[in-house]
């Protein structure tokens, strides 16, 4: 029934090729298809390195049993699997038992056109906990319980990498549009169309084991630049390049730390010209070239839409790099041009194609790099199309119900590649869509046009602890929302401040927004002030004295971002990372870790000046950032949170315990 093949196994029975093999250090990798397995693509998983430690026994019975390290794989005779415990033989996961004539736990429903419809179901267990999954809008950290939609969207980051509270972590390896059902009776991994069941599981003692055995598997993320960690500026949009120059300039007046400023999308003659419009910006090398001698570095919008009238439409499409529709020619979707032009069929750059990611560097480079523009804001770049003509794209790599989830990894990996190329060894892009592996790439994800609201902040705190457990290290928000926010309005003010002060301790700060009054969606469109002078005489000081605070924790986030490199650790981490022995830590989902050494409890609702926080058990103690007060670990304080200051603690005996938070 088994067969041993190297040091994996395989089934070969009528309607299934089952095969589990070791794959990397304490995991393996089970891939399933009707017909014959594929050897390529890995997918988000990097080749793994030899484990000739792994054994693999095929028994009499007809049964199979594979061991590699902390995870042991039992087969039955039917071809149900068992994920153990290797020190003790305790479940972590298993096959669902099939029901009378259940077809079992894997199911490959042929489509007729090649294609599959698959199906992997898992039993399910009380008290179970899930987190990760990437980023959605649920507002939950646990999502035990929710069906959560694998496709790609504006604020929906589809990564199918959980780790389960019962020690394990799982990567479905699979870019196909589908859906994850974490229901009381069963998990269930549905892939719309694709080849063949593909996952990955690890086990671990420790969130931490198990998150570096996922680093391990799907790529360690670069070291963060240096000019990243400090404080980003942006607002939708600086027109002009005089606009842009005159608020860094302004900037360096006040004495105000600035690392980075944004030149956000419209700046170009049409889309998928990937350049400057000299018309708005006549001289941008001298533009940059200010900009450094202020300390600041440009990022630049790159959108992968394509304006047929671009420069880029006919070299891409002679060489087969535009997305192509099932019914026919390309896919296009209406975006705003230039001009009397209104709304134009925009095409897509095909970023899962070699030849065009080779195309689009060059573009970058010759126009972008050439003149020390490093920084890339890869915007839309799930891509931004409609579900409908989302499912009928077809890309190089295959159908996009098949592949699409990935694109936004393909187009992180055109620009990492291309700046390796120049000679830029840590590459970083401010990404809105992201799937397993983009760490690898330099992803610096961000949560999309969320709302500016004191709900949708609470929202952010919790999708961003999934994040972290999703293996991308770098995260941030616009800070303040997206969708409008009023400069003036003293209710908003209030948003703006507690956001802004969150911001100064997520892995990247940056403020953005389409503030008020905003306008209709044009080439020409240009949100409300959007700077820390823009919200009032009582805002000021507060924003001012967290750009300082961010200065001062800079060289800790450096840190921290060698730890992410090393071992695949996250920046902003929830409790239950840092003290997975505390139960207590198990239960907040409010607050985070920003590295080992500080515990951070964001304000989230209009006029609260307190809140509880939780300190989890530590041998030491807890020591507040404002007042210096120690105290002790394992119970939930009440602590002061007035409009100047939200409650931070810094772990005892750190050596974080000498910096000085707030001046006052």
């Amino acid at each position: 029934m088994y067969e041993h093949i190297g040091t994996a196994f395989e089934r070969r029975v009528d309607g299934e090729v089952l095969r589990v093999e070791p794959s990397g250090a304490n995991a393996v990798r089970v891939r399933a298809a009707a017909d014959a397995i594929d050897s390529e693509p890995f997918w988000a998983l990097e080749p793994p390195a030899e484990t000739p430690e792994a054994a693999v026994t095929i028994r009499q019975d007809g049964t199979a049993r594979l061991t590699n390290g902390r995870i042991t794989v039992e087969a039955d005779a039917a071809g149900r699997l068992r994920f153990l415990r290797t020190v003790d033989g305790g479940e972590l996961l298993a096959d669902k038992r099939p029901y009378m004539w259940h077809p079992g736990p894997r199911v490959h429903a042929a489509l007729g056109d090649g294609g599959y419809h698959l199906e992997q179901i898992f039993e399910a267990y009380d008290g179970e906990r899930i987190y990760g999954l990437g980023q959605h809008l649920h507002g939950r950290f646990d999502q035990k319980g929710c069906v959560i939609d694998l496709e790609q969207g504006n604020t929906r980051v589809a990564i199918p990498f959980l780790y389960s509270s019962r020690g394990y972590g799982l990567l479905w390896n699979n870019p196909a549009i589908g859906r994850v059902e974490l229901g009381a009776d069963a998990t269930r991994w549905v892939a719309e169309r694709a080849r063949q069941v593909d996952y990955w599981i690890t086990a671990g003692d420790t969130p931490a084991q198990v998150m570096a055995a996922y680093a391990d598997a799907t790529g360690h993320t670069p070291l963060l630049p240096e000019w990243a960690s400090g404080f980003w500026q942006s607002k939708l949009r600086y027109r002009t390049q005089d606009e842009l120059l005159a608020v860094a300039r302004e900037y360096k007046r006040r004495g105000l730390p600035l690392s980075v400023i944004v030149c956000d999308f419209f700046h170009w003659p049409k889309m998928g010209d990937w350049d400057f419009d000299r018309r708005d910006w006549p001289d941008p090398a001298a533009m940059v070239e200010e900009l450094d001698a202020l300390g600041v570095k440009l990022a630049v919008s790159v959108w992968p839409t394509v304006d047929p009238d671009s420069t880029s439409h006919e070299p891409l499409r002679a060489i087969g790099g535009l997305v192509r529709d099932g019914h026919g020619g390309l896919v296009r979707q209406p975006w705003p041009a230039h001009g009397d032009d209104g709304y134009v069929p925009m095409a897509y750059f095909d970023a899962t194609d070699p030849a065009a990611r080779r195309y689009l560097w060059d573009r970058l480079r010759a126009n972008y790099l050439d003149l020390g523009v490093a920084a890339f804001w890869l915007d839309a770049c799930e891509p931004d199309l409609a579900p409908e003509p989302a499912r009928r794209a077809v890309y190089a790599a295959g159908p996009g119900t098949q592949v699409g989830n990935a694109y936004g990894l393909f187009q992180a990996r055109a620009v990492a590649e291309g700046l390796a190329e120049a000679g830029h060894e840590r590459p970083l892009s401010l990404i809105r869509s992201a799937w397993a592996g983009s760490q690898r790439y330099g992803a610096a994800l961000w949560s999309g046009d969320i709302e500016a609201t004191f709900a949708s902040l609470a929202t952010q705190i919790r999708a961003g602890l999934n994040v972290a457990m999703s293996g991308i290290p770098w995260w941030n928000t616009d800070i303040g929302g997206f969708q409008g926010g009023d400069p003036q309005d003293p209710a908003y003010r209030e948003v703006l401040i507690r956001w802004f002060q969150y911001g100064t301790f997520s892995p990247i700060m940056r403020l953005h927004g389409d503030r008020e009054p905003r306008q209709p969606f044009t080439a020409t469109m240009s949100g409300g002030p959007n700077e820390v002078w823009s919200y009032g005489e009582q805002a000021y000081p507060i924003l001012r004295e967290h750009l300082l605070l961010r200065e001062r924790l800079r060289p800790y986030l450096h840190q921290l971002a060698q730890a992410a490199h090393d071992t695949g650790a996250p920046v902003m981490r929830p409790l239950l990372f840092g003290f997975p022995a505390d139960s207590g830590s198990w239960d907040v989902d409010d607050q985070f870790l920003l590295g080992p050494d500080l515990l951070v409890a964001p304000v989230a609702e209009p006029g609260a000046r307190e809140r509880p926080v939780y300190l989890p058990r530590h041998e030491a103690g807890w020591i507040d950032a404002a007042t210096g007060a120690v105290r002790r670990g394992g119970e939930t304080v009440n602590a002061a949170a007035p409009l100047e200051r939200i409650p931070v603690f810094v772990r005892e005996g750190s050596p974080m315990a000498d910096t000085r938070f707030y001046q006052s």
